[in-house]
């Protein structure tokens, strides 16, 4: 049994070597499989139906502001994507091409869907006519292709992966707004109502903006070991993807204008940083919401009783079967050994039942932030959802206190070096030229701005930790993934 365990657990610790660690989580229970193509895993049944959770939460979110799904090509034409000189020149060197079919060479390079907007926007300035054609609020789910040359990380970094990308089209910038809020505001409640995380959000500087974009804004998450990574965004494009394609519209007073545009996404990059904040060396923590079984019954088998038992079990299974629990009764396997077991593959909440707790008229809990206690079968089913509660609640604030200790202050460029060297980021002064920012990029290896945070509170005075002059604003540096 000892040799089956150690093969089967984590055989290192998530404070000791944080990537090994991570890897072995993903791998042994059961969420990702690599496969021959570099840089693109296998979702294993496990973390895809965790990303149909996450998708059909927001979806139904965006469809109840009115935001229509549709689906475009794969494949996007050259032609389409030089069209807006800047984005190309950001996703340039990710772009995967099609060059042949069969044994034929094509007359024009294919790219493998980066992101869409140049075959969506081909498509938009067909459409739209009119001020009567405005708003136009469309979003896709789909796969993309980025070609990434770094290190390939589970979920964190791959090359492709699964995403929404919502494009939407408004008359003014002041619709556009209105649209930001609302975007935000559902990203927000899913990465904490149902991943159970805390979150930065603020505007990027100009310099780490999305390509193309006027404004972009990020929700920044902290990884255990100091690195953060970004989550979901949303990009005010203003009119230049609109300039850039011709995506025209006369309004109501019989003016030819441009229209004003919006993107948005989320990935399944956030399988990834929900799995690595919230697991532990004994294995994967699923926050309750998101776990497709709630519950594991182990029922402790002796010969004398195990009819009784196993009675029982099943009985519990039916009265609890809105948390789609499972029951193990294997019998070549210890109790033991199946803790360890559903610990590692993270069931929320395992329901222990024995010889004496059938004379007790109870069950043993034990969830998997920790807690072990007795109820009583009769309190079962009332319990439960408070349990599950209890378990979002302290995974959440475990989260929190991650990201809290994780932050620190600092007026100097050494504050600066201090901080990254303590696996920290920092919230310092900072002005708008873009020198400083790469000043700050070449000096310390790895560290760049995250993102501005929306409270400026106490920046007047402040100087730029690089070149001293008047700062203009408060910003997130840090090393990232």
């Amino acid at each position: 049994m000892s040799d089956k365990k150690s093969k089967e657990g984590l055989t290192v610790k998530k404070e000791d070597n944080f990537s090994e660690w991570y890897t072995q989580l993903i791998l042994k229970s059961g969420l990702a499989d690599y496969t021959k193509v570099s840089g693109c895993i296998v979702l294993k049944p496990k973390s895809y139906q965790i990303w149909e959770k996450i998708k059909d939460n927001i979806n139904n979110d965006f469809k109840s502001i009115g935001i229509q799904n549709c689906y475009f090509p794969l494949l996007i034409p050259e032609e389409l994507l030089k069209k807006e000189k800047e984005h190309v020149k950001g996703f340039a060197p990710e772009v995967a091409w099609v060059t042949e079919a069969g044994n034929k060479q094509l007359n024009e390079k294919l790219a493998i869907r980066p992101t869409s907007e140049a075959i969506m926007y081909d498509s938009y300035k067909k459409w739209i006519r009119s001020w009567r054609d405005l708003p136009l609020r469309l979003n896709q789910w789909n796969n993309v292709v980025r070609w990434e040359f770094k290190n390939p990380v589970p979920f964190l970094r791959t090359r492709e992966f699964l995403w929404n990308e919502g494009h939407h089209v408004y008359a003014n910038q002041k619709d556009l707004e209105k649209d930001k809020k609302a975007i935000t505001e559902i990203y927000e409640k899913a990465i904490k109502e149902l991943m159970a995380l805390p979150s930065l959000f603020g505007q990027k500087t100009d310099k780490e903006k999305f390509a193309g974009a006027l404004a972009t804004y990020s929700f920044e998450l902290i990884l255990p070991n100091g690195k953060a990574i970004q989550g979901p965004d949303y990009h005010d494009d203003g009119q230049n993807f609109s300039k850039a394609y011709g995506i025209k519209f006369i309004d109501k007073n019989e003016k030819e204008k441009y229209c004003y545009q919006s993107t948005y996404a989320i990935s399944t990059r956030m399988l990834g940083i929900m799995f690595a904040i919230h697991s532990d060396n004994k294995g994967l923590i699923i926050p309750p919401k998101l776990a497709e079984n709630k519950i594991v019954i182990i029922p402790i088998l002796f010969e004398k009783t195990k009819d009784e038992i196993l009675k029982q079990t099943k009985i519990i299974k039916k009265e609890l079967e809105e948390f789609n629990p499972l029951i193990d009764d294997r019998e070549d396997y210890s109790p033991g050994w199946k803790y360890n077991e559903w610990e590692l593959k993270g069931i929320p909440i395992r329901i222990e039942i024995g010889p004496k707790d059938l004379q007790k008229e109870q069950v043993i809990i034990k969830k998997r932030t920790g807690e072990r206690k007795e109820i009583k079968l009769k309190n079962l089913k009332k319990e439960i959802p408070q349990i599950l509660e209890e378990i979002h609640s302290e995974i959440y604030e475990r989260a929190e206190k991650l990201l809290d200790k994780s932050i620190t202050k600092g007026e100097t460029f050494n504050s600066v070096k201090t901080a990254i060297q303590n696996k920290k980021i920092i919230l310092v002064p900072l002005c708008k030229n873009p020198q400083c920012e790469e000043d700050i990029k070449e000096k310390i290896k790895g560290t760049k701005t995250l993102n501005i945070p929306e409270n400026q509170q106490g920046l007047k005075g402040k100087k730029c930790i690089v070149c001293k002059k008047p700062a203009d604003y408060f910003v997130y540096i840090g090393k990232s993934y």
